[in-house]
């Protein structure tokens, strides 16, 4: 490139904390990387005055001196796209931690440089595409098995084109061997590389009409995102944000996993690291870390990297949702990457907005989940042929200060995302998880995926949940009256509402994600709950106007029957659903008024 090749260099004028400001720096681009000091410290531009540039740099400053080189590669921030991405665990920088750590030993060195592919590794290459075809970026070279359930799409670059003059033939090949040329010379390998701030293209945008399946109760029933949506689990200190999202990746239907920690607490994301390649993909039996990429910026970690972790994840996302892929990335936290903006724009003097955050948080964050969505994927479109699909859900934690869901963060996401999974503190604190709070929380998609659910899901799915929402509703109104009066005002009817919503949050809206057989709950065993529940809510219903005491009713060890189900694996529950309905019907109606 014509910037790369006059190699700018400049002086280094002043530090603070992550910035660098350097002189001499004419002919600079915006977001361009640039090398700083005797350490080649990587740092990005984000400010040009005249010939002077702003940078904030990905790595600690200390210790560097005024005067010190500071030199232009004429490329912005961009991160290497190919086999061998899965399984890997990267920092914000898409430096692999573990070939850091072998160099450099359980604390990162500064100005270490590592390559984010293996260069020796070879791939079992086979071509798909033939000489003499025309191409064009996402179009498919060929395929290489990356790992027992992934086969890896070779793709054509962005922004490339022309007609192919050779290709290799099937064999084992290094990510950067030329495994096809085009008559304009151009040489394609297995990586490419792709600016992490520029969302990469695709072919079309599509309505979002299937459900992203996250194996919770309480999300897939009552607040379900659609596959390519965007959801924030929002939650104050402890509300179990970090581990509703690992839930999500362990049980969810995506086919690759991108889990950004941005700014959370090192041992957090020394457990992800320890856990998941012993956990087991329930899809393939295989380890859930050859589907998995992840995204490493911890709290000790510069701050400046947050900004990247967070764009390199995403970008690392759609390049196997152009695979024709369902990905989901979840980033944790996106508020401590708006804390990082914040701190940046601060030492930029910039004219500060709400809180403090800059003025342009909204655009940021908007901008980063408007990269979520169903896609056709990029490429050519052949007449007769199948699309190649992809989806990219985007699932973010924003942890609110002390809760409180009025701050910049919140707000902005809530603008911009279509699904609501509200953490709530109090529920934490009563040992109730997922504490998603049921009366704030929503969904905008439901409307769009309720043919899914009338096609795919058991039937009477649309109307139980319904049923779930008025009569969790009603409890919220009946404990306002409780709270004056006390409980004793109420009629038997209004009471058996409060001992069935009771029922509901502790059997169907709790669950564990460290049991066995209730971490992971199918749609069938889903419905069959909530069957159990309401159908046991009828049944008593009819009995108190029989005039049959509630206290009868309850002294039954129907309740207790039902609460175990969820302990129940998912094969074979439908059958012990079906008997148990049988009963409740059967003994409710055989009580008599005596």
């Amino acid at each position: 490139m014509a910037v790369a090749e006059k190699q700018i260099t400049g002086k280094l004028v002043r530090i603070s904390g992550p910035m660098i400001e350097a002189e001499g720096m004419l002919g600079a681009t915006m977001g361009e990387i640039v090398r700083v000091g005797k350490l080649g410290l990587m740092g990005e531009v984000i400010r040009i005055d005249n010939d002077k540039i702003y940078a904030q740099v990905f790595e600690d400053t200390s210790g560097m001196f005024l005067g010190e080189e500071v030199s232009g590669t004429g490329v912005p921030l961009t991160v290497e796209l190919g086999p061998g991405l899965l399984a890997s665990t990267y920092d914000g920088i898409q430096r692999p931690l573990i070939t850091l750590k072998e160099s450099s030993g359980d604390f990162i060195s500064r100005g270490l440089t590592a390559l984010a592919l293996d260069r020796n590794r070879k791939w079992e290459f086979t071509p798909v595409a033939q000489v003499g075809q025309e191409v064009m970026g996402g179009d498919i070279l060929g395929t290489v098995p990356e790992t027992g359930a992934i086969l890896h799409k070779i793709l054509v670059p962005p922004r490339v084109k022309g007609r192919i003059k050779t290709v290799a033939p099937a064999g084992e090949y290094t990510v950067t061997d030329t495994i096809a040329t085009l008559e304009d010379g151009t040489n394609l390998q297995m990586m490419h590389k792709s600016p992490v701030k520029l969302p990469r293209p695709f072919f079309k945008k599509l309505p979002p009409n299937q459900p992203f399946l996250t194996r919770q109760r309480v999300l897939d029933m009552l607040f379900p995102i659609a596959k390519g949506g965007s959801s924030i689990v929002p939650g104050g200190f402890g509300s179990g944000k970090t581990v509703v999202e690992q839930s999500l990746s362990k049980h969810s239907n995506a086919q690759v996993i991108v889990y950004v920690g941005c700014g959370e607490r090192g041992n957090e994301m020394a457990e992800v690291l320890t856990e998941f390649p012993h956990l087991e993909d329930p899809n393939t039996g295989d380890s859930l870390m050859n589907r998995t990429i992840l995204v490493v910026n911890t709290s000790n970690m510069p701050v400046a990297a947050r900004d990247a972790s967070v764009y390199t994840g995403i970008t690392l996302a759609e390049y196997y949702r152009d695979q024709g892929y369902d990905v989901a990335l979840m980033a944790d936290s996106t508020s401590r990457w708006a804390e990082a903006l914040r701190e940046i724009s601060s030492r930029l003097e910039e004219m500060p907005g709400e809180e403090g955050y800059p003025t342009y948080l909204s655009e940021r964050i908007s901008a980063f989940y408007e990269r979520a969505g169903t896609v056709i994927c990029a490429g050519t479109q052949k007449e007769g042929e199948e699309p190649r699909m992809g989806s990219l859900t985007a699932v973010g934690a924003v942890s609110p200060p002390g809760g409180d869901y009025s701050e910049p963060v919140t707000q902005t996401s809530m603008r911009v995302v279509g699904g609501l999974w509200a953490l709530d503190a109090s529920l934490a604190y009563r040992r109730h998880y997922p504490s998603v709070n049921w009366n704030r929380s929503y969904s905008l998609y439901f409307d769009g995926l309720r043919h899914w659910f009338e096609e795919n899901a058991p039937a009477g799915w649309i109307s139980r949940r319904q049923q779930a929402l008025s009569l969790l509703q009603r409890e919220a109104e009946l404990q306002e009256v409780v709270q004056l009066v006390g409980p004793d005002a109420l009629q038997d009817t209004e009471r058996l509402i409060l001992e069935v919503a009771r029922l509901v949050r502790d059997v169907f809206l709790q669950q564990s994600a460290y049991s066995k057989n209730d971490a992971s709950c199918h749609l069938d065993k889903c419905f069959g709950i909530m069957e159990l529940i309401l159908t046991f809510h009828e049944e008593a219903e009819k009995a108190v106007r029989r005039e049959i005491p509630l206290s009868r009713i309850s002294s039954l060890p129907l309740k207790e029957e039902v609460a175990r189900t969820k302990e129940e694996p998912n094969e074979g529950f439908v059958e012990k659903k079906d008997a148990l309905l049988e009963r409740i019907k059967l003994e409710l109606g055989a009580l008599e008024a005596k």
